[in-house]
């Protein structure tokens, strides 16, 4: 990439004509190009904009990483012009991002069906599916002719890109089924269209939340998806790179969610904000906190009269906390099927508590032999001594591990059983409550078996 910058600079330096500047874009990738005006300066990309030309131009945009901060460059008419000739689902994803003046002045220059696309899909939730869709999509009547199907597919191709999978609606325009293009390009003439066209192909419903069919469309596999409203009609469909665009935005809110946040936060949020979503959760893990502490206030004779035991306790309550954040991830992706039964949840609770048992079992001994030869050669213990606490050290691990690895699967389950988002309320609480667990587990032991 930087030698193609250098090169259209270089040509821009010597003021070249725009003539001569179009020929050398002309073999560029429009991403290849958004990289390249993202290195330029502000009058350089001007100048760019208008050697390219409208169309072009809207070509580049979605491959911005910041789109919304060129189309600011732009008068409100060009950027009008640019918008309207974008596919809508990217046209609304730079739209909600400017100031709601700019937007909404935008938004009244467009004319005809982009205009109408855009405010339909400005009009959903951004949790449901239909905020996603896209009207770049190749749709046929019912009842057409190979022929004249194949001629409609040539004809609607100059205006839609999206041409792999055809749409088929009824007379009121209610959806009828899919043609792949590859089944009607080896199709003859006299064969019957009915015979290629799969009439249960799958479809979503534009108001449905996103967490409740993002996993249905991703089994599928297709191309795109249509998204269909409540009367069966077909409203747009669902690329395979807004289904991409979607799986990445889950997962970075999942993310977000494990660590006690309500969203992914970005660069351009306050300070204040940002404070606003941590603030609620830290304040209920201070409480969890303090009671941890006070549950190793009552171990204080433990400590008193073997400081060595307090060398051990982050290494018993890291573990214990890591199992607990692995038996959460597996959870939350297997409560996203709305379809597992009572049954499989049980059978995951016992596979996670075995796991936790079988690895907390490796890690003890392992625990054991290399901490007993570290307790006897570095802090002077007698091999008996060494070893009595290097088996605190890995019993407590099988155990702290074990159940840490149950907490992290009943957890999410509960909060999903009474309807509470397990990713939001699960992270926070599951690592509080597994120092907890690992707390009274260890130093339970080293009372036990070391102290009295």
């Amino acid at each position: 990439m930087n030698k193609k910058y250098l090169e259209i600079q270089k040509l821009i330096q010597e003021n070249r004509s725009d003539r001569r500047i179009a020929e050398v874009l002309s073999n560029y990738h429009e991403n290849d190009i958004a990289e390249l005006l993202e290195n330029l300066s502000r009058a350089e990309r001007k100048r760019i904009y208008h050697v390219l030309g409208i169309a072009k131009t809207a070509n580049v945009f979605p491959y911005f990483d910041d789109p919304q901060k060129y189309i600011e460059e732009i008068s409100v008419e060009d950027a009008a012009a640019i918008i309207s000739l974008m596919d809508s689902d990217d046209a609304v994803d730079i739209l909600e991002q400017l100031d709601p003046e700019r937007k909404n002045r935008i938004v009244d220059k467009l004319h005809g069906r982009i205009a109408q696309d855009v405010k339909r899909l400005m009009s959903y939730d951004e949790r449901e599916i239909g905020s996603y869709m896209t009207t770049n999509y190749v749709c046929i009547q019912e009842g057409l002719s190979i022929r004249q199907a194949m001629r409609e597919l040539v004809r609607q191709a100059g205006v839609h890109d999206n041409i792999m999978t055809m749409y088929v609606v009824d007379a009121g325009g209610c959806f009828a089924g899919a043609i792949d293009l590859k089944k009607l390009i080896v199709a003859r003439e006299n064969d019957d269209i009915n015979d290629i066209i799969l009439r249960s192909y799958p479809h979503v419903e534009a108001h449905e939340k996103i967490e409740d069919c993002a996993s249905r469309i991703v089994d599928y596999a297709e191309d795109s998806i249509p998204v269909l409203d409540a009367g069966s009609k077909m409203l747009g469909v669902i690329t395979s790179e807004d289904l991409v665009e979607i799986v990445d935005n889950e997962l970075g809110e999942d993310y977000a969610k494990l660590a006690g946040l309500t969203a992914e936060e970005d660069l351009r949020e306050t300070t204040g904000r940002s404070m606003k979503k941590r603030l609620p959760w830290l304040v209920v893990l201070l409480g969890l906190g303090m009671l941890v502490s006070s549950v190793v206030g009552v171990f204080e004779g433990v400590v008193a009269a073997l400081p060595i035991v307090i060398c051990f306790q982050s290494l018993v309550l890291d573990m214990a906390g890591n199992v607990g954040t692995q038996s959460l991830a597996v959870t939350i992706r297997v409560l996203m099927d709305e379809n597992v039964t009572g049954r499989e949840k049980l059978m995951l609770l016992g596979k996670e508590m075995k796991i936790g048992l079988l690895n907390g079992g490796l890690l003890g001994i392992l625990a054991l032999v290399l901490l007993g030869i570290y307790v006897h050669a570095f802090k002077g213990y007698a091999w008996a001594g060494a070893f009595a606490v290097s088996g605190c050290v890995g019993s407590s691990l099988v155990l702290a591990m074990m159940v840490s690895s149950m907490v992290g699967t009943v957890i999410p389950m509960f909060f999903h059983k009474i309807k509470v988002d397990p990713a939001v309320a699960s992270g926070p609480l599951i690592t509080t409550v597994n120092d907890l667990v690992a707390v009274v587990t260890y130093y339970g032991l080293a009372f036990l078996f070391l102290v009295s």
